[in-house]
């Protein structure tokens, strides 16, 4: 049985070679009419190799191809002998049009002058699609940014017109309201005022929590501003005072202990203090008093606020803290939900911690934080 010859020793068949090459060989003369086309490009575009032969290269390209052909690619050819990776349309028979990748060589004669041309071809279907798509996704990041940057302007809009538009006339209100306790009135007008300006405190507490809220959302979260030069006590107290007015009926028992200097932000303590006390006076039982707490020892700052009532349920307890989450539902004057979380929150920022713990007995809201500052604060 006679051996079979080394690879390196078989005879290659050029023609075969040229023929049935995984790419489309065309050539052609100077002028760019086609004096052989292999077999793979025939059946490419839909001809047989005669048919192919004599006509222009540039015959087989669509009409807005065929200018960018001639414009560029032929001057190129001419000038610099070669062009690579040029993506042409080329006619199919049927008139379909086939992506392609085209590579070209000018050849030239004894005196420098072009003297036929070569061309390889390759099917860049696949290649385009791809491209297709990372256009297509390119157009829908650059569509998303720009609905998160309109998204983003709303926002803002949302903010200004809260922060700004709001306040204002609620300035104004209360102010009037102020004014009017100054004079002579009845014991029905007296009160009257009162109901305004907790109506007041409360809209001016709704705004402050949902703006930070959106800012939360924006990436900003809550920003403090902390020292320890003022007492936090009388920030409490004010506090108490301001919401003694919307439930003057709701007893309220406060005790302080804070023997040592807090470094904190007073604005957002009594924020939180507001906050909590605010939904002990609306959830709590009327007929058993609200107990606020504040110590500061050891090391930490405590406040406590707890009430009487029904015990909050184990699922609610486990979404307490998230924003828009109201319980229940029990109550008719629940706000936004958004109190409890906006409180969690300056805790947070302040390395502290806001936990609740709730029984028959009473429901408690517990406020932790370091004296010192902790890296997470």
């Amino acid at each position: 049985m006679p051996r079979s010859q080394p690879l390196s020793e078989t005879p290659l068949d050029y023609a075969d070679l040229f023929e049935a090459a995984p790419c489309g060989y065309v050539l052609a003369d100077k002028e760019g009419r086609i004096t052989r086309a292999n077999a793979t490009f025939a059946q490419w575009v839909g001809w047989t190799p005669q048919e192919l032969q004599g006509r222009r290269f540039a015959d087989l390209l669509p009409i807005a191809v065929r200018i960018f052909y001639e414009s560029h690619v032929t001057p190129m050819l001419h000038v610099q002998g070669s062009v690579s990776e040029i993506a042409l349309d080329i006619l199919h028979a049927q008139g379909h049009k086939l992506p392609m990748l085209v590579n070209g060589t000018a050849l030239r004669d004894d005196r420098g002058q072009v003297a036929s041309l070569r061309f390889a071809v390759f099917t860049a279907s696949q290649r385009r699609n791809y491209e297709q798509t990372l256009l297509h996704s390119r157009n829908e990041a650059q569509a998303s940014v720009l609905s998160e940057r309109a998204e983003s302007e709303l926002r803002e809009q949302f903010i200004a017109v809260l922060g700004h538009d709001l306040r204002n006339p609620l300035a104004s209100i209360a102010g009037g309201a102020r004014m009017l306790l100054k004079e002579q009135l009845s014991e029905r007008g007296s009160m009257i005022l009162r109901l305004i300006d907790g109506s007041v405190v409360r809209a001016v507490g709704l705004i402050d929590n949902v703006l930070d809220f959106a800012r939360g959302r924006l990436g900003g979260g809550i920003t403090l501003t902390r020292d320890d030069r003022e007492p936090l006590e009388l920030v409490l107290r004010q506090v108490i005072a301001e919401l003694q007015t919307i439930a003057p009926s709701h007893q309220i028992e406060a005790a302080f202990s804070i023997t040592e200097a807090v470094d904190c932000d007073r604005v957002r303590m009594g924020q939180l203090l507001s906050n909590l006390l605010g939904n002990a006076l609306t959830h709590g039982a009327k007929d058993q008093p609200v107990r606020v707490s504040a110590e500061a020892s050891g090391g930490h700052l405590v406040i406590a606020v707890a009430n009487g009532g029904e015990p909050i349920s184990p699922a609610a307890l486990e979404r307490l803290f998230q924003p828009f989450f109201r319980g229940d539902g029990h109550s008719r004057h629940e706000g936004l939900g958004l109190g409890l979380h906006i409180a969690s929150e300056i805790a947070r920022a302040h390395g502290g911690t806001l936990t609740v713990a709730s029984d028959p007995t009473e429901t408690c809201f517990t406020f932790t934080m370091p004296l010192a500052r902790t890296a997470q604060a």
